[in-house]
């Protein structure tokens, strides 16, 4: 699950996927509730209202089949969006449980974009059908 975008300085590549996250911030505020809009084994994506300040240390709680604890930073603030995050340490059970879930999600969007372009291929193959039939009959 390497990153493949040249321009990108990420390790991992991203995973458009939302997990129940609870964040809970050095200054001891919340927890904050929210999910993922993407996700990977270096990081992921928060929207928020209401974003965190770069720089602060972060304990996350991801919820997927089991809850995954991350020792995190804010890397990136986008005011009413949200925060980028990148994740500093956990435990490895935890990195395996990830790795798992997120190769699992891979693997899902893999397949629905699969079904996706056989499903346009197959309505493209009927409308060139019809297309044919009423030139046939138009005759």
């Amino acid at each position: 699950m390497s990153n493949l975008h040249p321009n990108d300085r990420r390790e991992y590549a991203r995973i458009k996927v939302s997990v129940p996250v609870e964040i809970r911030t050095e200054s001891g505020i919340g927890p904050i509730r929210g999910a993922t809009a993407d996700l990977s084994l270096s990081g992921c994506y928060i929207e928020t209202i209401f974003p965190i300040p770069i720089g602060t240390n972060l304990d996350l709680q991801l919820s997927i089949e089991t809850v995954v604890l991350i020792a995190a930073t804010v890397v990136t603030c986008d005011p009413q969006v949200g925060n980028g995050i990148r994740f500093i340490r956990m435990l490895p059970e935890d990195r395996e449980a990830l790795k798992a879930f997120l190769q699992a999600a891979q693997q899902a969007q893999d397949s629905e974009s699969g079904v996706l372009s056989r499903t346009k291929d197959a309505t493209e193959d009927l409308r060139t059908s019809r297309h044919t039939l009423s030139c046939v009959f138009s005759y």
